[in-house]
């Protein structure tokens, strides 16, 4: 039992975080492009029990991949809406990609503290660790979030930014995978190559390029969180 508390408690804050402030941006972004609806429905707000689907929640935290309750958009409203609702979609996967930089750079910080201040099992080691390994899973779960998300299947965001973007016939038939969108791409992770042939190694890739020297300290709190 108290394994499984050290690890949500590595997990929840940057997992919430992630979630939130990804589903907050599309919100933000679509009032500044002429939609208030997310503001409306009081989507906006930091509130994360507003964003969370239990299903998707869970996901994350088992799987490596999940979802949010979208953020309800009315494409109308846009002032350009095939045009704005790329950067609607944009929003969230860049959102966690800063929340990546971020952690990244804090890993790069921390990981200046010399080892034996944090070994010492003082009072220094016991508040840093845990900062070292919630720090490399945001860092970790926002790329999983921006790469995801950017799978090119409606209502995915990469569906989204598709559809802004295709001519108007082919973009007419992506969007009609949408009711079906979750379940296509469930059955592509699970049932073909797609997360060990591409969406793995881009996050592998991309954790390389933030962390750099410090993608240990990522595999260590992957580690942490995996053990039994």
């Amino acid at each position: 039992m108290e394994s499984i508390l050290a690890k949500i408690s590595v997990m929840l804050v940057p997992a919430l975080l992630a979630v939130t402030l990804h589903e907050v941006a599309h919100g933000y972004t679509a009032e500044r492009l002429g939609d208030p609806t997310a503001r409306l429905l009081g989507r906006l707000t930091l509130n994360p029990l507003k964003h969370l689907d239990p299903i998707g929640t869970i996901a994350l935290l088992f799987f490596g991949f999940g979802w949010a309750r979208p953020v309800p958009v009315n494409f109308a409203n846009l002032r350009r809406p095939r045009l704005h609702m790329v950067w609607v979609a944009l929003a969230g996967p860049l959102t966690n990609l800063g929340l990546a930089v971020i952690s990244a750079l804090l890993l790069r910080v921390l990981a200046q503290i010399p080892d034996g201040v944090l070994q010492d099992g003082g009072m220094a080691s016991r508040m840093f660790e845990p900062v070292k390994l919630m720090a490399g899973f945001s860092l970790y779960i926002n790329i999983i979030l921006a790469v995801f998300n950017l799978v090119p299947i409606p209502p995915l965001d990469g569906g989204r930014v598709m559809t802004g973007i295709l001519p108007p016939r082919q973009a007419a038939m992506l969007a009609r995978l949408e009711p079906f969108g979750f379940m296509i791409v469930i059955l592509l992770i699970f049932f073909t190559d797609l997360w060990r042939i591409v969406l793995s190694p881009a996050i592998s890739l991309m954790v390389g390029i933030l962390a750099g020297p410090q993608t240990y300290l990522v595999d260590r709190a992957i580690q942490f969180l995996l053990a039994r």
